[in-house]
C-alpha cells in the first residue's frame, strides 16, 4: 500500500512534465522540435496559422478521426478549430510547401519555415515541410496515458461502438483507432475476413502507431544518424544528404543512450543529500538575496535623498545671494530717483535755492550757499551725465549646471576597478623589488590595492600555489625588501574600492641577482623589454 502510494505521488509530481507549453494542458500527439522540446500537434499547427504558414501541419492522418476522437476526449481548442480539407492539404503536403507571406506561387526556393518555440523562447528551423518532418514522441505519450491510468484521470473507458448505456471498454485497436468491449470488438472483427488479423490491446484513447515512422518515407526507422543527431530509416540512410556522416544501428544508440541516462539518473540518486544541501543553500541565498536587495534600496535612497538636501541647501543659499543684490540695487536705484524729484520745479531742493537767491546780506549768501551750490552741482551733473545706479540685469546670477546634468545623468552603480597595467619601464628587482603600476583609462577608481607574489623557482607543493599578500596598499606602486636572491617572482596586483576587487594585473616574472661570490658576472639588474611573443607575460630579469 505503501508503496502504491509513494508511486502515485511520484506520478502527481511529475504532471508539470507532462503538460503542453502552449495550452497547459496534458501532452495530445505530441511532436519533438529540433530544439528537442516538445509541442502537441494541434497546437503547433495553430502556432503557424498565427505566423500565417498554410499546409504545413502535418499529416492529416495522425489525427484520430474514429469513435476515439470523441468531443469528450478531444481537447476543447479542437471544436473551435477549422482544419483545411483533407484533399487540399494532402496536395499541399504533397508539394512540399504551402502559401504563406512573402511567398510567390511556383518559387523555385521556396521559405524556410520557422517556428517560435514556447519552451526556449527562440525561433526553429523546421524546414520546407514544416511540421510533417518532425517525429511524433512516442514515449510521451505512452507516458502521458500511464499517467492518467495511475490518476484516473476521465473515469473508465467506455466502448464507442456500444448503443446507450456503452459499456466499460476492454480492448483497444490500433487499426481501428477505437475501443471496444467484448461483443463489440467480435462484432465489428468477424472470423474469416482482414479485420480479424488486427491484434488488441489494452483501452486507451491515444492510439499511436506500433513503431516510430520516418515522416519522409513512412517507414520504420532502423538507425541513428550521430552528425544530424537524427533518426533515419533505410532510404535515409543512403541518400546524399547523409553522405559521410557517422551512422548507428538504432540499437546501439538505445544502448548508449540509456546506460548514459541510466548513469546520470543513479548518481542523481544517489546524491540526494547534497541536492536538498544545496536547495538550502539556494533558499538562504534566497532570503540573503532578499534582504541585500532591500538594503542597497535604502542606500540609494539615503544617498539620493542626501544629494537632494545638498542640492536644496545649495538653492537656498543661491536664492539669499540674488536676494541680497536685489535689495541693494533697489536701494541705489530708490536713492537715485529721490534724488532726480528733487530736481523737478517745485520740489524742496529747487524752491529752498530760490528762496537763498532772494538773501541779499552778501555774508550770510556765501554761507548758506556754499553748501547748497555743491549739492546743485551735483545733481546737475548727474542729470548731464544721467545713468542708472545699478543694473536691472541679474545675468551674473545664471547657473551653468552642464557639468552636473551630466553627473547625475551618468549616475549609476560603483564598479570594481579593471585589471591595473603594470609598468615595465618602472619596475625592477635587485636587493629589493619595486613594482610599479596604474590603472587603465576610464577604470574606476580604486581605494587601495593588493599585491600577491611568490617563488615560482621552489618545488611545487600539493594543492593550490600559495600567494603571499600585502594588503591595502596604498598609491600604485610597492616595495618588497629581503627578497631571496637568484630566484624568479611571479607578482600580480588588483584593485579594491567599495564594489569589491576588481580582476587580477597579468602575471609580472623579476628575476633577483644571485648572492655575492657565485660564478654569475656581477652587475646590476636591468629591465628587459617584453618581446611580441612574452607581451602577456612580461618577463623581467
Amino acid at each position: 500500500m505503501a508503496a502504491k502510494r509513494g508511486t502515485k505521488t511520484s506520478m502527481k509530481n511529475m504532471e508539470k512534465e507532462l503538460l503542453c507549453p502552449v495550452c497547459q494542458e496534458m501532452y495530445k500527439q505530441p511532436l519533438v522540435l529540433p530544439c528537442t522540446h516538445n509541442v502537441c500537434q494541434a497546437c503547433a499547427r495553430e502556432v503557424l496559422g498565427q505566423q500565417g504558414y498554410i499546409g504545413h501541419g502535418g499529416d492529416p492522418s495522425s489525427e484520430p478521426t474514429s469513435p476515439a476522437s470523441t468531443p469528450s476526449t478531444r481537447s476543447p481548442r479542437l471544436s473551435r478549430r477549422t482544419l483545411p480539407k483533407p484533399d487540399r492539404l494532402d496536395r499541399l503536403l504533397k508539394s512540399g510547401f504551402g502559401t504563406y507571406p512573402g511567398r510567390k506561387r511556383g518559387a523555385l526556393h521556396p521559405q524556410v519555415i520557422m517556428f517560435p518555440c514556447p519552451a526556449c523562447q527562440g525561433d526553429v528551423e523546421l524546414g520546407e515541410r514544416g511540421l510533417a518532418g518532425l517525429f511524433r514522441n512516442l514515449t510521451l505519450e505512452r507516458v502521458v496515458e500511464r499517467y492518467r491510468q495511475s490518476v484516473s484521470v476521465g473515469g473508465a473507458i467506455l466502448c464507442q461502438l456500444c448503443k446507450p448505456p456503452p459499456l466499460e471498454a476492454t480492448k483497444g485497436c490500433t487499426e481501428c483507432r477505437a475501443t471496444f468491449c467484448n461483443e463489440c470488438f467480435k462484432l465489428f472483427h468477424p472470423w474469416g475476413t482482414q479485420k480479424a488479423q488486427h491484434e488488441p490491446t489494452l483501452p486507451t484513447l491515444s492510439f499511436r502507431p506500433k513503431g516510430l515512422m520516418c515522416p519522409d518515407h513512412k517507414e520504420e526507422v532502423t538507425h541513428y544518424c550521430k552528425t544530424c543527431q537524427r533518426l533515419v530509416c533505410q532510404l535515409c540512410r543512403v541518400r546524399r544528404t547523409h553522405s559521410g556522416h557517422k551512422i548507428t544501428p538504432v540499437l546501439s544508440a538505445y544502448q548508449a543512450l540509456k546506460d548514459k541516462l541510466t548513469k546520470s539518473l543513479t548518481y542523481i540518486l544517489g546524491n540526494q543529500d547534497t541536492v536538498q544541501t544545496q536547495i538550502c543553500e539556494l533558499e538562504e541565498a534566497v532570503r540573503h538575496t532578499e534582504v541585500s536587495g532591500q538594503q542597497a534600496k535604502e542606500e540609494v535612497s539615503q544617498l539620493v535623498r542626501g544629494l537632494g538636501a545638498v542640492l536644496e541647501e545649495k538653492r537656498a543659499s543661491l536664492l539669499q545671494a540674488i536676494e541680497e543684490c536685489q535689495q541693494e540695487r533697489l536701494a541705489r536705484l530708490s536713492a537715485q530717483i529721490q534724488e532726480h524729484r528733487s530736481l523737478l520745479d517745485g520740489s524742496g531742493l529747487v524752491g529752498y535755492a530760490q528762496e537763498v537767491l532772494k538773501e541779499t546780506d552778501q555774508p550770510c549768501f556765501v554761507q548758506a550757499a556754499k553748501q547748497l551750490h555743491n549739492r546743485i552741482a551735483r545733481a546737475t551733473e548727474a542729470l548731464q551725465t544721467f545713468r542708472p545706479a545699478a543694473s536691472s540685469s541679474f545675468r551674473h546670477c545664471q547657473l551653468d549646471v552642464g557639468r552636473e546634468m551630466k553627473l547625475l545623468t551618468e549616475l549609476n552603480f560603483l564598479r570594481a576597478p579593471e585589471a591595473p597595467v603594470i609598468d615595465t619601464q618602472r619596475t625592477f628587482a635587485y636587493d629589493q623589488i619595486f613594482l610599479c603600476w596604474r590603472l587603465p583609462p576610464h577604470s574606476p577608481p580604486a581605494w587601495h590595492y593588493t599585491v600577491e607574489f611568490r617563488r615560482t623557482d621552489v618545488p611545487a607543493q600539493p594543492g593550490p600555489a600559495r600567494w603571499q599578500r600585502r594588503e591595502e596598499v596604498r598609491g600604485t606602486s610597492a616595495l618588497l625588501e629581503n627578497p631571496d636572491t637568484g630566484s624568479v617572482y611571479v607578482l600580480r596586483v588588483r584593485g579594491w574600492n567599495k564594489a569589491g576587487y576588481g580582476e587580477y594585473s597579468e602575471d609580472v616574472h623579476l628575476h633577483t641577482p644571485p648572492a655575492p661570490g657565485t660564478t654569475r658576472t656581477a652587475g646590476t639588474t636591468a629591465v628587459l623589454r617584453m618581446p611580441p611573443w612574452r607581451r602577456r607575460r612580461p618577463s623581467l630579469s
